[in-house]
């Protein structure tokens, strides 16, 4: 049996999936962001490790002692900054948290290559500007820095008691040579900093440490190996069988992702797509990224006091999008792809004094699946083929939404056994790759079929008459978003 580790945003899962594949046991233990200040997001690096061992502890004893090695995933681009002791010296700036735009632009007029090396624009997001902001507003803790750490790094670090990335998360850093897969020295210079401070690099099918003795015994783990294992999308691409080129996910979790594998580096920096090393070896992939999906829908619920969500969505479905609906700029934690715009907002626009909950939440909905659509053309445009999406994350749930995306991307969406533990059985995937050697090929075989969506022809009439003014809308707010943050 192997362990998949998920260190996510909202909470740590584990799952272990037997021989067979098949998941037998998982747990799941919340977590907590804080939002200090505007555009600050920020967690605790000890609650990902407090967290990781009550996911473990409330699987069953026997299952955990059968366990033969632990694959890790999470959240991408969190900046843990570690003493010479190990020890975290601030809380963990996280991957949405938008307080570095204007160290962005610095580092890359320090490096005016960044764009040629990462293959991405640098975004707040990514880790390299937060340490930048670091060392302006932070100059004592930037000072103190030993080690720079991910989120599932750190608590590999717990584990195993070694400092270790795998390349698809230190693709979101803005430090890795993302064509060589190795760290950049012009990158590292132009934040100040060296490659003494960065953790070793393994494929995420390679061994990166062993569990240590004491830590086992606490966990009641036998002394297994702990796969590099990957970031929380190039996880997920695993655990769905997107290996191959041209084969696609699309993520309705916390934030949204379309992600679509690639047999060689493929960027398009100037649309804010991300080109980043898969968590294979010699496998690339690219991804469009939307800050706010499942959670948008989430936000608007509370907003307007729902509880039933099944309820709320065939309502939503029922009534169906029309001509007049009201519209919405899903930005709510601001935007990358194709915007990479922090300052960007969240907008309803077309109410009247009969709008109610359910067009909001409509409004939701087809937002996020024009989102989509903005970032599946910058992906196309990159020279990406993309075949067979398959759908994932908690927001894949509700079938009416894949039906709005499917819509705007003109393309049918497949639903897969297992989609709700893509990340966690990914990483339990490559726990098993580093123990036993096998072939990606032979272990990473796509899950069954649950169902199809296909494109409804007069859904995509509706929505390509309706995306237009999606557009102008952000186009028109684009300087107020700006002259607002200000």
């Amino acid at each position: 049996m192997f362990l998949g580790i998920d260190i996510g945003t909202s909470s740590v899962k584990a799952i272990v999936a037997d021989d067979e594949q098949t998941v037998v046991a998982q747990s799941s233990i919340p977590l907590a962001v804080s939002r200090p200040q505007q555009n600050f997001s920020e967690q605790e690096p000890d609650s990902w490790w407090q967290a990781t061992q009550q996911a473990i502890e409330a699987l069953p004893e026997k299952v955990r002692s059968g366990v033969k090695a632990i694959g890790l995933t999470g959240q991408m681009h969190g900046a843990t900054l570690l003493d010479a002791a190990d020890k975290p010296l601030r809380s963990a700036i996280l991957w949405n948290d938008g307080r570095s735009s204007l160290e962005c632009a610095e580092l890359e007029r320090a490096e005016p290559l960044a764009r040629t090396i990462t293959g991405n624009l640098v975004m707040p997001g990514f880790t390299a500007p937060k340490l930048l902001w670091v060392r302006k507003h932070e100059p004592e803790i930037f000072q103190r820095t030993a080690c720079v750490l991910l989120p599932k790094d750190y608590v590999r670090l717990m584990l195993t008691g070694e400092k270790v990335s795998d390349m698809s998360d230190a693709s979101g850093t803005c430090w890795l040579d993302v064509g060589k897969r190795e760290w950049s020295n012009a990158m590292l210079a132009a934040t100040g900093m060296s490659r003494k401070q960065m953790p070793g690099l393994v494929e995420g099918n390679a061994i990166s440490g062993t569990l240590r003795p004491a830590i086992a015994q606490e966990l009641k783990l036998p002394l297994v190996p702990v796969a590099g294992g990957g970031g929380d999308n190039a996880a997920s691409a695993v655990g769905m069988g997107i290996i191959q080129s041209g084969q696609a996910f699309l993520s309705l979790g916390t934030s949204g992702v379309l992600f679509v594998a690639t047999d060689r580096f493929r960027p398009n920096a100037e649309k804010a797509a991300h080109a980043f090393s898969h968590c294979l070896p010699e496998r690339w992939h690219q991804m469009s990224v939307l800050l706010s999906a499942a959670s948008a829908l989430d936000w608007v619920l509370r907003l307007v006091g729902i509880s039933d969500i099944d309820a709320c969505l065939r309502a939503a479905e029922e009534r169906g999008i029309r001509r007049n609906s009201v519209f919405f700029l899903p930005y709510l934690s601001g935007e990358r792809t194709p915007h990479n715009n922090p300052h960007s907002r969240g907008v309803f626009f077309g109410m009247t004094a009969d709008t109610d909950a359910t067009d909001l939440v409509l409004a939701v909905l087809e937002g996020v699946a024009f989102a989509f659509q903005d970032g599946m053309d910058v992906l196309l445009e990159a020279g990406s083929a993309i075949g067979e999406i398959t759908v994932t994350g908690g927001g894949s749930r509700s079938l009416y939404w894949g039906q709005l995306i499917a819509a705007a991307l003109h393309q049918p969406l497949s639903y897969r056994h297992g989609g709700e533990v893509g990340a966690a059985f990914g990483a339990a995937r490559l726990a098993r790759l580093a123990a036993t050697g096998e072939a990606p090929e032979l272990v990473c075989t796509q899950p069954g079929i649950t169902h199809i969506v296909e494109p409804a022809p007069e859904l995509n009439y509706l929505l390509s008459e309706r995306r237009p003014t999606f557009a102008h809308l952000y186009n028109n707010l684009k300087d107020t978003f700006k002259n607002f943050a200000q």
